[in-house]
């Protein structure tokens, strides 16, 4: 060291002495130092980017008022390296953010300014519009550092090869340049993870980066294999797995030609359902112990919730049976390969109905006095009561004793969610809806019930006098009856008209209203002016039928 920079060396005591006196001499204070105001500027974290290690992003901003950050210039170190960046642009979109996302930093063997790859100390410094000057020492790191880069396939498998091969490449993406930079003599892990989880493989790749793996047997489509890498050094550093499924594999047509033993199937009942698989790549020869599975169809999609495997023989046939399945909304059979490296040249499906069990909702039961019977009912399944389904007949059936003797007297159509009405002529009895059975419902019946009236009459109808004066009353009698108890009695107390229909008339109009006696006798009078027929009539009540009477008396008028 020179002389002249060179420190004397004196006791702190005589130092502290000495200066205390000078101060005491020259009766002065000695003057203190002001601390440096801190700067405006904050400087945030740098931060690697993950996609481009050769750039990074950090946050700048100034507490200065009117002022904002106008330069970010950044150091890089390592070891005795020393990079300057002297310009961080701004993000454009991200005011206060700056990065060097358009003009990463690579490697000098890329016409860059980094020597080498490796994790880069970062001090940044930022210059705001007053001149104010911040540095951030070791504000983060760079990791400009190989990322590594899988890419994996799996061989095909096939029907008479099931076995498949796990082949790859691993790569590093050069930071800056974005290069694909072979990793020779790396470690890779492979494993089978489903539908069982096998032991890991560790293949090691080649100069090229290249890797294969031992060839796994037996595979099915869709089973998961995983590859694994992961390194953290000076060149490269991460982590990566994914899964890969077994997607693609070559299948084998085979021809399978069946057919069921009926169209609809019921509760209680099986369809048997009969084939045969050939091999149109060996002359159609049959081919013996394949499992094919037999089952219900929902308009050509098959489900396995109700099939059966079966197997073929050594002819190639095979049997399955489908059991009824109501409230299953099943509406065919179909025949599926088990072995996923077959598949058939055609579809194999066909039509079978599956009738759900049904019911009758009773909605209103009338008999009217006119002889009319109208019942509504609404028809739905017992096991699915949304069931949608296409109109199906509805019968009105008539019964003497509510047993036996069942007879249609009128047909309805029911449909959906909607309820039916079907009307008949009829004169009383037992009666019942009933749904024939069809593809979609099994025969239903609704619940029995019964519907009553008394037939009447009236009897020894008579008008006169005959002939009468004009102007004069002429009086019509009679008597009327109902039917019960087996024979015809005298019913009192029922409300009859009187009607006349003029001469070259074809209406009758009522003239007079009346009721009967106790003892049935009617007598009802009215006013002759023309020449016409007279007659009486009773339109029933609550429990009467509508009194069929043709007779009418026809009187001249004088």
């Amino acid at each position: 060291m020179r002389a002249d920079r060179r420190r004397t060396s004196v006791p702190l005591a005589a130092t502290l002495t000495t200066t205390l006196a000078a101060g005491l001499l020259l009766g002065a204070t000695a003057p203190v130092t002001a601390a440096a105001s801190p700067s405006p500027i904050g400087i945030g974290p740098a931060v690697t980017e993950a996609a481009q290690r050769g750039s990074f992003r950090v946050s700048a901003w100034t507490d200065a008022p009117g002022t904002t950050v106008t330069q970010v210039s950044a150091t890089l170190r390592r070891g005795d390296t020393v990079i300057e960046v002297p310009a961080v642009p701004e993000y454009t979109w991200d005011k206060g953010r700056f990065g060097l996302s358009y003009t990463p930093l690579k490697l000098t063997e890329d016409g860059g300014t980094l020597p080498s790859l490796g994790r880069y100390a970062i001090d940044v410094t930022a210059v705001d519009s007053r001149g104010n000057r911040h540095t951030r020492a070791d504000a983060g790191v760079l990791d400009f550092t190989l990322r590594p880069e899988l890419a994996f396939s799996l061989s095909q498998p096939g029907w008479d090869d099931r076995t498949t091969v796990p082949t790859g490449t691993l790569t590093g993406v050069q930071p800056g340049s974005g290069d694909l930079v072979p990793l020779p003599g790396r470690t890779v892990d492979i494993r089978r993870t489903a539908p069982v989880e096998t032991p890991a493989q560790s293949p090691v790749t080649s100069e090229t980066g290249e890797f294969t793996g031992e060839a796994y047997t037996d595979v099915r489509p869709g089973e998961v294999f995983r590859v694994s890498y992961a390194e953290n050094s000076e060149e490269v550093r991460g982590n990566l797995s994914f899964d890969r499924n077994l997607y693609t594999w070559r299948s084998h047509a085979v021809a399978v030609t069946a057919r069921a033993d009926r169209a609809r199937v019921v509760p209680g009942q099986e369809a048997v359902v009969t084939g045969r698989m050939t091999d149109p790549q060996n002359n159609g020869a049959p081919l013996a112990g394949q499992q094919v599975r037999v089952g219900p169809d929902w308009t050509h999609v098959a489900t396995t919730a109700f099939s059966k495997i079966v197997t073929t023989d050594a002819d190639g046939r095979f049997t399955g049976k489908i059991p009824a399945l109501p409230g299953q909304r099943a509406g065919g059979w179909s025949v599926t390969p088990v072995d996923p490296y077959q598949r058939f040249t055609t579809n194999v499906v066909g039509p079978l109905a599956h009738p759900q069990e049904a019911k009758f909702l009773l909605g209103s039961r009338v008999l009217t006095n006119e002889g009319k019977v109208t019942a509504t009912g609404t028809l739905r399944a017992v096991y699915d009561s949304q069931a949608y389904f296409d109109t199906q007949a509805v019968y009105l059936e008539v019964s003497p004793d509510g047993r036996t003797g069942w007879r249609k007297i009128a047909t309805g159509w029911a449909s959906n969610y909607y309820s039916t009405t079907v009307t008949a002529t009829s004169r009383g009895g037992y009666y019942r809806l009933r749904h024939p059975q069809s593809d979609f419902f099994d025969g239903a019946v609704s619940g029995v019930f019964r519907l009553a009236r008394s037939e009447a009459r009236i009897i020894n109808a008579d008008t006169g006098p005959e002939p009468v004066r004009k102007g004069a009353l002429v009086t019509t009698t009679g008597t009327l009856q109902h039917h019960v108890g087996g024979a015809w009695r005298t019913y009192g107390n029922g409300t009859v008209v009187l009607q006349f229909q003029a001469k070259g008339s074809t209406a009758w109009r009522q003239v007079a209203s009346g009721r009967s006696a106790a003892n049935g006798r009617i007598s009802l009078r009215a006013k002759a002016t023309v020449d016409g027929s007279w007659r009486l009539r009773y339109y029933g009540d609550a429990t009467h039928f509508h009194g069929q009477t043709p007779w009418a008396d026809y009187i001249d008028v004088r």
